[in-house]
């Protein structure tokens, strides 16, 4: 393993990592509650969640579907990032935060028993054993990173609505979804989730692309991450008036989602809200098996969902908290990444051009009609 060196840019080339140093303080002091009360000297940061949190959004991945070529050793006087010596170059110049020790092994090397050697006793705090804490701390977004998600989620909402409004019956889903992908990646950031389901196949709640035409209407999906946040969001649009029972289905989900978001509040469970959720399907005529056929969304930030809600899931709500609450129904489905304020909740993800009408005193997405 070489020695450790400082994050030191290239000359000519410009960090891409956010690096809030404010932020990354909050941060750091965070993990450190955490190994008091573990009664422990150091944590081995592994996954992407973790990693991309606590470096304040760097890119630790290459494959998208692949595990972190990073790990991270927090201790209580610095920090150490292990990454392969074919990623230490463009880590140094471009992801890695101020303050950060870099240590670089060979490409065929064992990269989490080498980070967890750099501990003190060589037996870290593994991630796996404080999940739920770190799971809290991840919880309040802090001032650079909600700045970030704001602007993120918009671009998600800006995409997906440029995509829709050129869309047209005979468009392809695979078509659909290649244009969206393009417009994620030219802000950059990273589609992690493309869905697209036409006329023909609305029954599905998770409808990957096919070179199906879109016909009479679909629903669009995209999950797009950027310095490790992740943006969520569901649009339809359709190309006629909608059948009544479209119509009427469109409002009762709303209706249902205008209740998840009542039960949003800070303090309250997250297993509280999910026992919202099926009272709120039954409430507005979808059933009380409707949330058992899709999951139902949870707090959002550096994952998809950071959990999923369930039953079993006791997690405390708190302020500056992100979610994507995503109730569906039988050819319905609303979606968007929202923020959990001192004035209630944020939609995030909005372009001001997407209709939309009032529900529960708030602006709601409704079908696009080019």
């Amino acid at each position: 393993m070489t020695a450790p060196t400082q994050s030191a840019p290239t000359s000519g080339t410009t960090s891409l990592a956010p690096g809030n140093a404010a932020d990354r303080a909050v941060k750091r002091r965070r993990l450190m509650d955490i190994l008091d009360r573990s009664g422990r000297d150091s944590l081995l940061l592994t996954s992407n969640t973790a990693l991309t949190w606590y470096l304040d959004g760097s890119r630790v991945h290459i494959s998208l579907a692949g595990d972190p070529i990073a790990a991270l050793l927090v201790d209580r006087k610095s920090d150490h990032l292990v990454t392969f010596n074919n990623e230490a170059g463009r880590i140094a110049a471009e992801e890695l935060p101020e303050g950060v020790n870099l240590h670089s092994i060979p490409w065929h090397g064992q990269l989490h028993a080498s980070a967890a050697g750099l501990a003190a006793d060589g037996s870290p705090l593994m991630e796996a054993a404080v999940a739920g804490e770190l799971r809290a701390a991840r919880q309040q977004l802090l001032p650079a990173e909600t700045a970030r998600y704001t602007q993120l989620s918009r671009d998600a909402a800006t995409a997906m609505t440029d995509v829709l409004m050129a869309a047209t019956p005979g468009t392809t889903e695979f078509e659909l979804v290649s244009n969206l992908a393009a417009r994620i990646v030219a802000v950059g950031a990273e589609p992690l989730v493309l869905l697209c389901s036409g006329a023909a196949r609305s029954g599905f709640r998770h409808p990957l692309a096919t070179h199906a035409p879109i016909g009479r209407r679909a629903m669009v999906v995209v999950c797009a991450r950027r310095h490790g946040l992740v943006a969520n969001v569901t649009r339809w649009v359709a190309f006629d008036a909608g059948t009544a029972q479209e119509l009427d289905a469109e409002a009762r989900i709303a209706a249902v989602e205008a209740d998840i978001f009542r039960a949003t509040v800070p303090g309250a469970k997250l297993n509280e809200v999910f026992a919202e959720i099926q009272a709120a399907y039954v409430r507005h005529g979808f059933g009380s098996a409707q949330w058992t056929l899709h999951h139902q969304g949870g707090p959002a930030g550096y994952a998809g969902r950071d959990p999923r809600v369930s039953a079993d899931v006791t997690d405390r709500i708190v302020l500056d908290q992100p979610f994507t609450w995503n109730p569906s129904g039988p050819g319905v489905k609303i979606e968007d990444t929202v923020l959990l304020t001192d004035s209630g909740l944020r939609v995030l993800t909005v372009d001001d051009r997407w209709p939309t009408t009032e529900v529960d005193g708030r602006r709601r997405p409704i079908t696009l009609r080019p």
